[in-house]
Parts: structure tokens; C-alpha cells; sequence
């Protein structure tokens, strides 16, 4: 998961999903932890907006989740982009957004 620092656009293509828009998603990662070499587990619930970004050859999806209810303790960002493997519906915990967005 990443804070909703800009990065050049030419490293990543974005795009839309409308069917997770406005979806209540958590999402669960880690980062590391300033000044040491350590990371921490960091967990956010908010509404996805629909917003991705495919990074890489063999795409490697993040989300937008906005409108965050639920951040670590100074966490100052409104929003985080988090990896499509790592969120999951609230009304749904057992299925990742991936999975929810695949159409069979």
C-alpha cells in the first residue's frame, strides 16, 4: 500500500472500474516503519472510487480507497492506494476485490 504520493505517469496506466465504486473495502498491508529497518502492519476501511493504476508488463493492480473510516494512528492522507490483492469487500471478507471484479 502506498499514501497518495503523485508519481510520473508514464510509470503506471490508470483506468476505472465501475463496479467497485463506492464499494466499502478494507484493505491490509504493511510499510516500514521510519527510522528503523522494520516494517508495520497498517489496516484502512474506506469506499473504493473506482480510480486504479496497472504498474508493470504483467499488470500489478492498486486501488483508490477514499473517504477512510478506519487509519493508523497519523496517517494523514484522505485517501491510500492499496494492491488489489490486499483488499477486501466488507459485505464480502472472504473474496478479494480481484475476485469480485472477475466476470466468468
Amino acid at each position: 500500500m502506498s499514501s497518495t504520493a503523485s508519481l510520473p505517469e508514464s510509470s503506471f496506466r490508470a483506468g476505472y472500474e465501475p463496479a467497485v465504486h463506492d464499494l466499502e473495502a478494507e484493505c491490509d498491508g504493511g510499510r516500514p516503519i521510519e527510522g528503523t529497518h522494520f516494517a508495520g502492519r497498517q489496516s484502512f476501511t474506506g469506499r473504493l472510487t473506482g480510480h486504479y493504476r496497472d504498474y508493470g508488463p504483467y499488470p500489478w493492480r492498486w486501488y483508490l480507497l477514499g473517504s477512510l473510516t478506519r487509519k493508523p494512528d497519523g496517517f494523514v492522507h484522505d485517501a491510500v492506494w492499496c494492491d488489489a490483492e490486499s483488499l477486501y469487500p466488507v459485505s464480502n471478507p472472504g473474496r478479494t476485490i480481484e475476485q469480485l471484479c472477475r466476470t466468468e
